[in-house]
C-alpha cells in the first residue's frame, strides 16, 4: 500500500472524525435509539468520542429494529478502562437490560471486552461487535503526552491483562480496515471472528456501507 495513499485516507480519517465532533452538536438525541423489539445494543465509542461517532452504526441497528442504548455518562471516554467498564455494568444493571449486544468502536472494544471477561457477573451480555480495535495495543502510544493515551502501548499492565483473556474472544466479532490511521498493528483477535473490510481509516470506517454491512452482518449471527 503506497504512502500517498495512506496519507490521503489519514487526511480523510480526520476529516471524518472533524465532521462528527461538529455533528454532535445537532438535534438527535439518545432517546430517538431506544424502540424496537430486537436484541438491545448497547455502543460504546472510542477515546474523545461521544456517542454521536457511533450514529451511522445505531441508524442502521434502529432500523432493523434494535433498540439502541448510549450512555452519556461515559462523557468523552477518558477515564481508565476498568472504571469505564464498571460504568457500563452498572448502567446495564440499573436499565435491566439482559441479552445485551455491545457495538463499540476503539477504546470502547476494550471496555466492552473487560466487562464481559470481569464484571457480568449475571451474565447480561451476550456478544460484542467491535470495530477498530486495540486489542494489541499500538506502537503510536509509546509516543502520546497523556496517560489515557499511554494506556494503549501493549505492555500496560490493563491491556496485557485483557490480552490473557481468551475465553471472551470467541463471543466477539473484530471488524477493521486495510489501514487504521491510529493501530497500524490491526485490530485482529486471536479466537474471535475477524473481519477485514477494504476500508482505510480509524474513524471514518464508522460510515463505510462495507463496513456498516460487516457488522449488520455479524449482528445478524447467532
Amino acid at each position: 500500500m503506497g504512502l500517498v495513499r495512506r496519507a490521503w485516507w489519514a487526511v480523510l480519517d480526520w476529516c471524518y472524525a472533524i465532521r462528527w465532533q461538529v455533528q454532535s452538536l445537532g438535534p438527535t438525541t439518545a432517546d430517538d435509539y431506544l424502540d424496537g423489539d430486537g436484541q438491545p445494543v448497547v455502543v460504546i465509542p472510542g477515546v474523545y468520542e461521544t456517542w454521536h461517532f457511533m450514529r451511522p452504526l445505531m441508524d442502521a441497528l434502529h432500523d432493523r429494529g434494535h433498540p439502541v442504548h448510549v450512555l452519556a455518562s461515559l462523557r468523552h471516554n477518558l477515564r481508565p478502562v476498568p472504571i469505564s467498564a464498571a460504568e457500563v455494568m452498572s448502567s446495564i444493571e440499573e436499565l435491566d437490560l439482559r441479552n445485551v449486544l455491545l457495538v463499540t468502536h476503539s477504546k470502547g472494544g476494550l471496555i466492552g471486552k473487560y466487562a464481559m471477561a470481569h464484571l457480568d457477573h449475571d451474565g447480561r451480555l451476550d456478544r460484542m461487535v467491535a470495530v477498530s480495535t486495540p486489542f494489541g495495543g499500538s506502537v503510536y502510544a509509546n509516543l502520546a503526552p497523556v496517560p489515557h493515551l499511554r494506556a494503549f502501548r501493549a505492555a500496560d499492565p490493563v491491556l496485557a491483562g485483557l490480552a490473557r483473556e481468551l475465553d471472551a474472544n470467541r463471543r466477539i466479532t473484530s471488524v477493521y480496515g486495510v489501514f487504521d490511521t491510529l493501530i497500524p498493528g490491526g485490530s485482529a483477535l486471536a479466537g474471535a471472528t475477524n473481519v477485514r473490510v477494504p476500508v482505510g481509516g480509524h474513524f471514518r470506517i464508522l460510515g463505510d456501507a462495507r463496513a456498516r454491512d460487516a457488522v449488520l452482518e455479524a449482528v445478524a449471527r447467532r
